[in-house]
């Protein structure tokens, strides 16, 4: 994220992996969706991969140092981390860690009241990154949830979705889906529902990324062949074909054929 851009509170600007082994989740991703990398932040543990030359996602190899597990999960744009972890806390969710220094800004990493982890960004942010960019890209972001009023309600108040005016961010309903637009564009939902004790990872709350593939049953060959496991196999859904896959360390992700 390292250039300067105005965004909208509480809208998507980054998406990133916490990994264990930083060289097998390159050779993964690379191997899937395409990925070229760069370092990023200065760190020797991150890197930020790339496609045309446009960052798309990060990836870190934090689970290690940091006691997370493998993960996927989204960044949202705030223009105060301290204020952001302080209502995250106020509203009886969990900052794991930070707000911290993390290359041009600062990041907490935090999971709402239901468990489902997310970060939180203040600083620069790159301007040429947007959700459903094309293939390789983040398509979109979901989130998995028991209430979806409630969890609605949290983030909006957390994030400030609702202190921007509505054509900068929306918030509507629709089929049973609480749907985020940023300036116009369609980026998350949220879906709501019982959820089971047991951990299906399609329905335990968390937020999924979804990343635009041209040919889905490809790219999940390509998946296997790397390492990984197929959780929910290719399927058509009111977005297009889509299928659930872990990396060849576990972490969870969604490839999907149309962002739209």
């Amino acid at each position: 994220m390292p250039a300067a851009n105005p965004v909208v509170q509480g809208a998507p600007c980054w998406v990133s992996l916490i990994t264990a082994d930083l060289q097998e989740a390159m050779d993964f991703y690379g191997r899937v969706l395409g990925w070229e990398y760069k370092p990023g932040f200065h760190r020797r543990e991150y890197r930020v991969a790339h496609l045309g030359g446009v960052p798309v996602a990060g990836v870190g190899a934090l689970a290690r140092t940091m006691g997370f597990p493998v993960a996927w999960s989204p960044y949202f744009a705030v223009s105060s981390a301290d204020r952001a972890a302080d209502r995250i806390r106020e509203r009886g969710a969990t900052v794991a860690v930070g707000p911290i220094e993390f290359g041009p800004g600062r990041v907490a990493w935090a999971a709402d009241p239901t468990g489902a982890p997310f970060g939180i960004w203040e600083g620069v942010t790159e301007p040429k990154w947007p959700v459903r960019r094309g293939p390789g890209f983040p398509a979109w972001l979901e989130l998995r949830t028991r209430d979806v009023f409630a969890a609605t309600i949290f983030y909006s108040e957390t994030l400030g979705w609702d202190t921007e005016p509505p054509e900068r961010c929306e918030v509507r309903y629709v089929n049973e889906e609480v749907l985020l637009r940023v300036e116009g564009r369609p980026v998350g939902g949220l879906r709501g529902g019982a959820l089971e004790e047991a951990p299906d990872p399609r329905i335990r709350p968390r937020w999924h990324v979804h990343f635009c593939a041209v040919d889905v049953n490809a790219a999940v060959e390509r998946a296997v062949a790397a390492g990984g496991e197929v959780v929910v196999p290719p399927e058509e859904s009111e977005h297009g074909l889509r299928a659930k896959v872990r990396d060849s360390q576990g972490g969870l992700f969604t490839l999907t054929s149309d962002p739209d």
